[in-house]
């Protein structure tokens, strides 16, 4: 046979084995390509989510509300807890110690937000938006206890009378509850609504009660 036709013939086999081999990777190749990614570990909810800090004028911490899947958690200075407000049943938040014991309820009802005993038995106080934008708590008699006004660029909250008991002022990103001598009580950067901040000036009201009214009201928007 002509040597040029055998050269010719050699490097056609060549040619024809080097594509084989580059369109069927090796075993470790095929191997990598069809592994899949790694599972993505699920962080801790506590770890994702918010934590508003309620501190004095000097910077100490004073209380929290640590937001959950269903709910918050009030904790104390030391992290603590001292009261889970849950939503397990749409429109109504149970309050429970850390002892799992029931506080109370808050029911939520269109312009109002209303306080039971831990029985259900009883209404102990209704947060009320007015038509004026204004709010007033009732006690169960519907007698007003307070009214929440927004005056002089922040909100007051004052006796029947209309004598101030706190002023609520806004400025510089921090939302502070100040008292009748201009003293901070105790202030948040966190992101709150002013309504829901007033909650924690509602003196009448257990620190607890304050915390789960306050969740109720913000995730409404006041309304």
């Amino acid at each position: 046979m002509n040597n040029k036709i055998v050269r010719f013939l050699a490097l056609g086999f060549l040619i024809t084995a080097l594509l084989s081999c580059s369109s069927n990777p090796t075993t470790n190749t095929t191997e990598q390509q069809n592994t899949p990614p790694e599972a993505v570990t699920a962080t801790n909810v506590d770890n994702q989510i918010g934590k508003i800090k309620f501190k004095t004028e000097f910077g100490r911490e004073l209380f929290s509300l640590k937001q959950q899947t269903n709910g918050i958690k009030l904790v104390d200075e030391n992290d603590q807890e001292l009261a889970r407000i849950r939503e397990n049943t749409p429109g109504k938040l149970k309050i429970k110690n850390p002892l799992e014991q029931v506080l109370g309820y808050v029911i939520r009802e269109k312009g109002q937000w209303k306080l039971e005993n831990s029985e259900e038995s009883q209404v102990l106080y209704i947060l009320k938006r007015q038509n004026d934008g204004h709010y007033t708590l009732e006690d169960a008699a519907n007698k007003a206890i307070y009214q929440i006004k927004m005056q002089n660029q922040g909100w007051e909250i004052n006796q029947p009378n209309q004598s101030l008991i706190y002023h609520i002022r806004i400025r510089d990103g921090k939302t502070s509850l100040r008292d009748t001598s201009a003293t901070t009580v105790f202030s948040t950067k966190s992101e709150i609504s002013p309504i829901a901040f007033a909650c924690f000036g509602l003196d009448v009201l257990t620190r607890e009660q304050q915390a789960a009214l306050a969740y109720a009201v913000n995730s409404t928007g006041g309304q």
